[in-house]
């Protein structure tokens, strides 16, 4: 896992003269933090997030003090999830004000594991965003029918402009990840920075985890980061069995 080659910032964030704002977020699958925490910690903060899109958060004993004390670490607070939107959750920096949260639970598939959405309107200034994490089915037919849903919760929210995130379970040329590309804007393929593949820390051979944005929103950069300052390759190859994806997104002034 070279870096060598991906050594630009992405834009810090800010706000803009025109009341628009840039953000930063990040979609992390941090596998129940049952790896190296300590890492795992040193990567989110060293990407500077305002917004963390989590999966496969703690789910069970003592699943709130293990998500807060990784939001603690990392110099983030819990918006929503965990366990009860079954694994996804949100955090974010203290630049967001928080309007409304909801953690929603899917129809549950017979034989199949629990999915959700760990959702939440937030303002940064005048700006107000919708954001939603979200970790789709391993079974296609399910993934798909969760795609709309995931679509239709977006849509739902009721702002202009929104971001999604997470592991979809699913490479670009599936017809989920097309669907909601098709629809939204995928931030790896609009506006590529660092590196594509977030699958595994170890062998990076396929992109499975990816940041979207509504319509508006303006994508100045999405992707791995390898070689940000900060980040040792050797956190990330311990901090979880996935690679984040990072972006900085201009949200116009709602």
């Amino acid at each position: 896992m070279s870096a060598s080659s991906f050594v630009s910032p992405l834009p810090n964030s800010r706000t803009e003269d025109d009341g628009s704002v840039v953000v930063r977020v990040l979609s992390y699958n941090i596998r129940s933090m049952r790896d190296d925490t300590g890492a795992l910690a040193r990567v989110i903060r060293a990407c500077e997030p305002d917004l963390v899109l989590v999966q496969e958060a703690p789910r069970f004993f003592r699943w709130r003090k293990k998500l807060a004390r990784l939001a603690a670490a990392s110099g983030m607070m819990i918006l929503s999830g965990g366990a009860t939107a079954s694994g996804p959750a949100l955090l974010c920096s203290l630049r967001a004000t928080v309007e409304r949260t909801e953690d929603v639970l899917l129809p549950l598939t017979p034989g199949l594991h629990r999915r959700g959405f760990a959702t939440a309107v937030v303002r940064f200034g005048s700006v107000r965003l919708g954001v939603l994490s979200c970790h789709l089915s391993l079974q296609k037919d399910e993934r798909y029918a969760q795609g709309g849903m995931l679509l239709d919760r977006l849509a739902g929210l009721g702002v202009p402009y929104a971001v999604a995130g997470g592991d979809l379970n699913e490479r670009p040329g599936g017809r989920t990840f097309q669907r909601l590309a098709g629809v939204l804007q995928d931030g790896w393929a609009t506006r590529p920075w660092g590196a594509e593949y977030t699958s595994t820390p170890v062998d990076p051979h396929q992109r499975i985890d990816a940041i979207f944005a509504t319509e508006g929103v303006e994508v100045l950069g999405c992707g791995v980061p390898l070689g940000l300052a900060g980040i040792a390759e050797t956190d990330l190859r311990s901090a979880t069995d996935h690679l984040p994806v990072l972006a900085a997104l201009r949200v116009p002034a709602s």
